[in-house]
């Protein structure tokens, strides 16, 4: 899967424990990012029902959450072979993070360009095509010159920059007999009064840069809309209109609370980050209003563009490292109140 802000690649087994037994049981995953919960959630058991607000993530939930491996792995390995032969064909996606910026390198922009381009000819119906699209961002991913978020790029190529990009198959989990799968494109406080599941599991952004903002060229190379773009690091224009409350030191409480009263089940599993914005005694106070609250801990390294320093727009080192490690703090609460009705 992509290099991802926040991601619990490396907490995942502590995320199950905390989810408790799948069996005959749903999964709400109500921001869903690249689907890592959700996609080990199915492999364990869970029925998932995935949400974002994100085309790229509800595109990769798609494909990680909603495609059964039995059903799409094989047309999907012929259409990578065919797409994988394709050269490269300058375009959109070349000029903008080739040329105007530096994300990949030009022979990889112009494969970016042409595979894009025959996507949308291929006419794919709307899960498939997910797995296609979710294989080009996880090659693109692999071929990037960046340190893990589109904010910026590296003054000079990275080392992958230079290798050939190449679409492989996502790793596609059957889908079981009796449970169900869905993948959700909306804003969390709505969707949250719409969902059903047995337990809710909660990952909101913690601080003021958006996902749409970290990860805008998923979101283009998802679209495909061909979007104008801003600055230098030629962000989608949009960036600057789609707003999250749970992007706003201010409106966060107040958005994270109502999402806890409105989650459905008998369970909520949460996940903060220790540089959020709230501490832990604010989360416990909001959390135990549904019920009784339990807690721990996971020391873990800071993602690496945080390691290296704080560099101005010229690479020049401007600023020294605060920390290397944070701590995840997982909180499972089992609900003892009933879910505010929606109005």
């Amino acid at each position: 899967m992509i290099k991802y802000l926040g991601s619990k690649r490396k907490l995942i087994k502590e995320v199950l424990r905390a989810l408790g037994p799948a069996e005959g049981r749903t999964l709400l995953d109500l921001f869903s990012g690249t689907a890592r919960v959700g996609h080990a959630a199915k492999k364990a058991g869970f029925s998932v029902v995935s949400n974002d607000q994100n085309t790229y993530a509800k595109t990769i939930a798609e494909c990680y959450v909603v495609a059964d491996a039995k059903v799409i792995a094989d047309d999907a390995t012929k259409i990578l072979r065919e797409l994988n032969s394709l050269k490269g064909k300058p375009g959109y996606f070349t000029e903008r993070y080739s040329k105007a910026s530096r994300y990949f390198h030009p022979k990889n922009g112009a494969r970016i360009d042409a595979i894009r381009l025959r996507i949308d000819e291929l006419d794919l119906e709307p899960t498939l095509k997910s797995v296609i699209l979710t294989s080009l961002m996880e090659a693109a991913d692999r071929v990037d010159s960046t340190c893990g978020v589109q904010m910026a790029y590296l003054k000079e190529w990275a080392k992958r920059a230079h290798k050939d990009l190449e679409l492989r198959l996502p790793e596609l989990v059957p889908n079981r007999p009796t449970a169900h799968y869905q993948a959700h494109q909306g804003d969390a406080l709505e969707h949250v009064k719409a969902l059903a599941a047995d337990v809710t599991y909660l990952d909101p952004p913690y601080n003021q840069h958006s996902y749409l903002g970290n990860y805008h060229i998923w979101e283009t190379l998802t679209l495909n809309d061909q979007p104008e773009t801003y600055g230098i690091a030629q962000k989608r224009i949009d960036c600057k209109t789609r707003k999250s409350a749970f992007n706003s030191k201010r409106a966060f409480k107040d958005a994270f609370s109502s999402i806890v009263q409105y989650a459905p089940g008998n369970q909520l599993v949460v996940s903060f980050n220790n540089e959020g914005y709230l501490s832990t005694d604010e989360l416990t106070q909001v959390l135990s209003t549904r019920g009784e609250v339990e807690r721990f801990d996971i020391d873990y390294k800071r993602y690496v563009g945080a390691q290296i320093g704080v560099h101005n727009l010229k690479g020049e080192k401007v600023g020294q490292v605060s920390h290397l490690r944070n701590l995840e703090h997982i909180f499972v609460v089992k609900v003892n109140t009933p879910l505010r009705v929606p109005s």
